[in-house]
């Protein structure tokens, strides 16, 4: 294999609005505010076989000009105005300014080379343009970046995007509606709504201390501790097993398939790690909100609407009291996030704003972070030569030692996690029975 050659960029525009009452500036939410320090989202998907590659290149150019048509967040800019001294307030603005597209070539590189190896090859983060970008430099940079990468046998399509505008499910949402636009259709089965959620009483734009300066100071230096990427295969019948077990162990049957494969991979990485059993472990989950507020926010909400919990236990107390312990404590912790308790900590957040900062260290501290989740539709994208073989990320907050990424997998009922995590305790899991036992390989 040898590095990616660029072959040209472009700024791709929306074609003219579909909707004459798109806002020609969006403001900001606490879940979207809470992003601004950290680095954007980067996904991509890998495809194999296809044909008549530069007229593909130039098929996606034009439809991803259309569906931006659908999404003008995604074209537009971050606005961050100053009124007095640190206090800011941000807002989208959808100026058309266009999204990065960069057409790329791999000549020695193959999808086997992308799937085969044990470890992610690092030559995936060479498929990502706009690395190392900040959320708050949105102002300046493309809110979205697409990468088209040619591989001898297929290509990869990534995006990188910012996350103050979207988040998991906003960003798949996003990539769905390209792909019924690239296969033909002039509309898109799920139209976005572009409002935000703002509760009665709470004035927009929000005012909170920001500046890029401090930000900057704050950012850890993330190279030392020189992660690697490995993806694990779990069947639906291992899981289900699993969820049995986790549910037996605690005496309930409120564990879900989900929580019992995280505390799997939580055990594992912890007894890796070696951690005096009287040391505090933490697992940071990334949860969904929009469908536990009352009512409901719209299906198609295109923003941010993730919340953050941590689920703490004693080192001695995650290992010792089997799989049922841990999933029960990691039940307990997102059942108790309910629509009145997220509302709350959104009207806190507007007295006393606190932007996200990923805990110093992690990876080395005892923290594991999970983002993005087994429902997406994912591997179903298909751009017109069939769906995607896999998906893979790249640099950006997901190459932080700790990150745990989950998408399901390509047989209906199965996931794949991605972990990042140093090399000495991806080797020891390799040898963890537990852990072992429920992967496929």
């Amino acid at each position: 294999m040898e590095n990616v050659r660029v072959i040209s960029t472009t700024t791709i525009k929306a074609t003219v609005p579909n909707n004459a009452n798109s806002p020609h500036t969006v403001d900001l939410t606490p879940w979207d505010l809470q992003f601004l320090p950290t680095e954007t989202i980067q996904k991509g998907l890998l495809f194999r076989n296809v044909k008549n590659t530069p007229f593909q290149i130039h098929h996606l150019q034009h439809s991803l000009s259309s569906t931006l048509a659908f999404f003008p967040p995604l074209a537009g800019r971050l606005a961050i105005l100053r009124h007095h001294h640190s206090i800011v307030s941000s807002h989208i603005l959808c100026n058309n300014a266009g999204a990065l597209f960069v057409h790329a070539v791999a000549p020695n590189t193959t999808v086997a080379h992308i799937l085969q190896p044990k470890y992610v090859p690092l030559i995936v983060s060479s498929f990502f343009s706009i690395n190392g970008v900040k959320n708050y430099e949105g102002t300046s940079q493309p809110l979205l970046a697409v990468q088209v990468t040619e591989l001898v046998d297929g290509i990869f399509i990534a995006l990188t995007v910012n996350h103050v505008v979207a988040d998991g499910k906003s960003l798949w949402h996003f990539v769905n509606s390209w792909a019924e636009i690239s296969r033909g259709s002039l509309h898109i089965s799920k139209l976005p709504s572009l409002r935000r959620y703002f509760p009665d009483g709470i004035d927009h734009p929000i005012h909170f201390p920001f500046t890029e300066e401090e930000e900057n100071q704050h950012s850890p230096n993330l190279k030392p501790q020189a992660p690697r990427e490995r993806v694990f295969h779990f069947t639906k019948e291992k899981i289900a097993e699993l969820k049995s077990k986790a549910n037996a162990e605690a005496d309930t049957d409120k564990i879900s398939s989900l929580q019992a494969l995280l505390t799997l991979l939580w055990r594992a990485v912890t007894r890796c790690k070696r951690v005096e059993p009287q040391e505090n472990v933490h697992y940071v989950l990334f949860i969904g909100v929009w469908s536990r507020m009352v009512p409901a926010l719209a299906e198609g909400y295109f923003g941010n609407s993730v919340i953050a919990t941590i689920v703490t236990m004693k080192c001695g107390e995650l290992l010792e009291g089997g799989l049922g312990k841990g999933a029960l404590e990691m039940n307990k912790m997102i059942s108790l996030q309910s629509g009145e308790k997220v509302k709350k900590q959104y009207e806190s957040w507007v007295r006393r704003p606190r932007l996200l900062t990923l805990p110093s260290g992690v990876g080395g501290s005892n923290y594991l972070i999970t983002s993005s989740s087994p429902r997406f539709k994912i591997l179903d994208n298909d751009f017109g030569w069939g769906k995607a073989e896999a998906v893979r990320i790249g640099g950006g907050q997901h190459k932080r030692n700790g990150m745990i990424t989950v998408f399901g997998g390509a047989e209906e009922g199965s996931i794949d996690i991605v972990a990042t995590l140093p090399y000495f305790i991806h080797e020891a899991m390799g040898n963890d029975a537990e852990f072992m036992d429920v992967v496929s390989h």
